[in-house]
């Protein structure tokens, strides 16, 4: 260990870890010191929330961090996400109304082991000569001028280094999100509880009806993250690498209220009332169980992520929304990305003063719509056709403007993405009227769907979306094309407004996701 670093990275989960691989494949100079507070090896099967992966999260450990080959051999691929919504009993799978694809998509998204792949990482940042210090806990930062000093115990043991930038990335202790007097609150109020089984639990194996195994690739259901849809709630089945399955309950905090799944005895019997067929399963394997962790009123938001005065924060150091869509892992990818950038033009000379404000603006602009996506949202959660709705809108928003700007790798483009403030203003004011629209439309619609199938990505446009996330781009074409999905987000918005006036025919996808026609593909 040396007495001064360039960058001193305050926890080595997740986002700290791939933070470090990062600035080292971008700069191999600079000096980086990572401090665990955990003991390594890290267990596999860690109760931690974030297994699941999609298109940004994935793109950026797979791709950006070239993590692929580990992916492909000690994780699992991901089968999108698939969902089986609310049929009043909830006592046979084959009854309930399925949205999920088909096949696997081209544009890969994984199933995580948390331990297995932090411990990867802890061990490869200490080959690729990253100092990563396991038992180490930070006690006290003190910023200064040209250098920060960092104060931290390891194995007990009172240390200090000091450094020219300071990460934060010690999760939901905040370490410098508590010093300097940034919690926020988030309007969203949700909790969770979740275990591990240490077994593979197939949602194949709930039914060996042909025509249920027939609508998909047959076998692989299990490969998918599966949720559970209900009023107010989502239950979540994940596998994992290391042959475990990992269990959640997510509920909307007035709806039901935590004391009601806050043990793992509580919250067989809260399935026992709402998903019964889910809580046979779950009894039946019960002597399995791994472990059991619950969050009350997980989501938080930050006043500020970035600082010109050489600090930031990343992962749930800084924000979180909420596991539906699995966006834990995209804030990682984008928060690691903008840091990289500052911390290099610091490093080159550059005053950085204008950038940490505008990476500020874009990252909790982000987290602003995404909160959108789940505030008030969680009562539609048990309704097949307004969700089918609003997981084809949201999945239309994800791929179109949020995913692509980050393939493209624009969110630490300050020029350009000033250059489309207009048009991002523009689709988050589309975006707030939809999520609007959604819980009205529930509030009026009884239409209880069962025994049907849909794959948003049968839509052939948004099929376009999801695959030409990583299509090459020029400026002007990237430009092009954010206009053009906005565009055809106004119209798919009509469209559902049309729509919701007319009887759905759970056999007919067309009449539960409209066809909208598709402007010309624009290319570099």
């Amino acid at each position: 260990m040396q007495a001064h670093y360039d960058v001193v990275i305050l926890g080595g989960g997740l986002a700290g870890l791939t933070l470090a691989r990062q600035l080292r494949q971008e700069r191999s100079s600079l000096r980086v010191l990572v401090l665990e507070k955990r003991s390594h090896p890290a267990p596999e099967a860690a109760h931690k929330v974030g297994e699941s992966s999609v298109e940004i999260g994935a793109h950026y450990f797979g791709q950006l961090l070239g993590l692929h080959p580990h992916m492909a051999d000690r994780q699992l691929p991901k089968f999108g996400i698939r969902y089986f919504f609310d049929d009043g009993q909830n006592r046979d799978l084959r009854r309930r109304y399925e949205l999920g694809p088909r096949k696997f998509p081209r544009v890969p998204s994984y199933q995580l082991d948390r331990g297995r792949l932090e411990n990867f990482l802890f061990e490869e940042e200490q080959r690729q000569g990253c100092d990563v210090l396991d038992r180490a806990v930070t006690t006290d930062v003190l910023l200064g001028d040209p250098h920060h000093t960092v104060h931290f115990t390891q194995a007990g043991a009172p240390n200090r280094v000091t450094c020219r930038w300071v990460v934060d990335a010690t999760g939901r202790r905040g370490f410098l999100k508590g010093k300097f007097g940034l919690r926020r609150p988030s309007p969203h109020k949700a909790n969770a509880t979740w275990w591990r089984v240490a077994k593979p639990l197939k949602l194949d194996d709930w039914t060996a009806d042909a025509d249920w195994q027939g609508r998909v690739d047959t076998g692989n259901r299990w490969l998918s993250t599966n949720h559970l849809m209900g009023p107010g709630y989502w239950v979540w089945f994940i596998p994992l690498g290391s042959g475990s399955t990992s269990v959640g309950i997510v509920v909307d905090a007035e709806m039901h209220p935590y004391p009601t799944i806050n043990r793992l005895e509580k919250s067989y019997a809260w399935l026992d009332e709402h998903e019964p067929q889910a809580a046979e399963v779950c009894r039946d394997h019960d002597d399995l169980v791994e472990d059991f962790l619950g969050l009350n009123h997980y989501p938080h938001g930050c006043a500020r992520v970035y600082s010109n005065e050489r600090w930031a924060l990343t992962g749930e150091a800084g924000v979180f929304t909420d596991p539906f869509y699995s966006p834990g892992s995209d804030f990682i990818g984008v928060s690691n990305d903008l840091i990289t950038e500052l911390i290099l033009r610091d490093g080159d000379g550059v005053d950085i003063r204008r950038h940490a404000a505008a990476f500020n603006v874009i990252y909790l602009r982000l987290f602003d719509a995404f909160t959108k996506v789940y505030e008030n949202q969680y009562q539609i959660f048990g309704h097949a056709r307004v969700m089918t709705a609003k997981v084809a809108w949201d999945n239309a928003c994800y791929w179109g403007v949020s995913a692509l700007l980050f393939f493209q790798r624009k969110y630490r483009d300050y020029a350009f993405i000033q250059s489309i403030d207009p048009l991002l203003r523009r689709f988050f004011a589309l975006h707030v009227t939809m999520q609007d629209y959604l819980r009205e439309w529930h509030r009026r619609d009884t239409t209880m769907l069962v025994d049907g199938f849909a794959s948003v990505v049968d839509e052939p446009y948004l099929w376009r979306l999801q695959n030409e996330l990583d299509a090459p781009h020029d400026d002007a074409s990237l430009r092009a094309t954010l206009e053009a999905n906005v565009a055809w987000l106004e119209k798919f918005a009509a469209a559902f407004q049309a729509l919701a006036s007319t009887t759905p025919d759970a056999s007919d996808q067309r009449t539960i996701i409209p066809p909208v026609e598709a402007p010309e593909l624009v290319r570099s």
